[in-house]
């Protein structure tokens, strides 16, 4: 029966497989540009931002998002991006294609020249950004309302998930490294690692609410990076400071040429500087690869026809799940890794002066 069943559902990949390459093959071969596939291009429209939520199976239907734009004469539009799709204009504004504006919201001016105006839009990566928050919402209050609840009986199931990954990043991560204050900055950093895990995840997930590349976006890893930055450095003792100006080290290092004072504040800055680009350059790796080996499908049709094309779908398939399961592990340590490295950089920042 087993047997049978897995041959059911091997039939069943397969065919999904050849029908969708086929639905491929003949969306392109009767586009209405004949123009040689670019790889470059796909890949970067797939990992980059857009006004609308692409639908699984449909390269035209899109959820449409709110656009909010300030126009040249200070005036504010607010509408749907439903309105701009397939290079529709809607009230003097339209979507850029090419340019240095390229696939921005522009104000078309009376001389036919491109404004771009304040663009507000609650695009794919802020909507997901938004549902990424709210996800790491509930779960911190599927916890909570447990407790209160049942007091301190096991939890079950999704919660009992939940508060072994808690124990473990802050049990054995957090309060090793930050000692008594751990409680003080343990909600923000289990928050760092429960979002930016929640948004790696969500970016694995092909359909809505996945599907945003949000980690793969460098604004997004900055942002995290920066209040890291802002929290280790304002909440940082004098003693830290004073390392920092004035360090204990041969004065010949520090005066008359502050050698060591730049070395220092230049660390200062490479740090958040590192949390952002290894999250950044892991995160949009990993999607990357599984796009390259989706598109071996079609590399491979348009250059030796379309028999060789579907030849080359099992293989490709099986590689770019083999990637997505490597990138759910990636996820987990990425997101591990910030946080851990957040709790060092602002433990560092709390020393104290040593007993004489």
């Amino acid at each position: 029966m087993k047997k049978a069943i897995t041959a059911i559902i091997a039939v069943a990949i397969i065919a999904l497989m050849a029908f969708g390459y086929n639905q491929a093959a003949g969306h392109r071969a009767h586009s209405d540009e004949q123009a040689e596939m670019n790889p470059q291009e796909i890949i970067f429209e797939h990992l980059g931002d857009s006004y609308g939520w692409e639908v699984p199976f449909s390269h035209s239907t899109r959820i449409p998002l709110p656009v909010i734009v300030r126009a040249q004469d200070g005036s504010w539009h607010v509408f749907m991006s439903s309105q701009l799709e397939g290079g529709a204009q809607y009230d003097g504004f339209q979507i850029a294609k090419g340019g240095d504006y390229n696939n921005k919201v522009v104000q078309i001016l009376p001389d036919g020249s491109q404004f771009r105006p304040v663009d507000l839009s609650i695009t794919k990566n802020v909507a997901g950004i938004f549902i990424a928050a709210l996800l790491v919402v509930l779960m911190v209050f599927k916890v909570k309302n447990w407790y209160k609840k049942n007091g301190m009986k096991a939890p079950r199931r999704f919660t009992a998930a939940l508060e072994v990954v808690v124990d473990f990043v802050y049990t054995d991560t957090i309060r090793p490294i930050m000692g008594k204050e751990a409680p003080k900055y343990g909600p923000y950093l289990l928050t760092v690692f429960f979002f930016i895990l929640t948004m790696n995840l969500l970016g694995l997930i092909v359909i809505f609410p996945g599907g945003a590349n949000l980690t793969g976006n460098l604004a997004v890893t900055a942002v995290l990076a920066v209040i890291t930055f802002l929290v280790t450095n304002l909440t940082g003792t004098k003693h830290y400071w004073k390392e920092m100006l004035w360090p204990e080290v041969p004065t010949a290092l520090k005066c008359p040429v502050p050698l060591m004072q730049v070395i220092e504040i230049f660390g200062i800055f490479t740090k958040p500087i590192a949390l952002m680009i290894r999250l950044f350059a892991n995160m949009m790796g990993g999607h990357m690869v599984v796009i390259v080996f989706m598109l071996l499908i079609f590399i491979f049709g348009s250059m030796f026809g379309t028999a060789v094309g579907a030849a080359m779908t099992p293989l490709s398939v099986a590689l770019s799940l083999f990637m997505l399961l490597l990138d759910v592990l990636v996820s987990f340590i990425q997101a591990y890794v910030f946080t851990i490295l957040s709790t060092m950089f602002i433990s560092m920042a709390h020393v104290h002066a040593h007993a004489e």
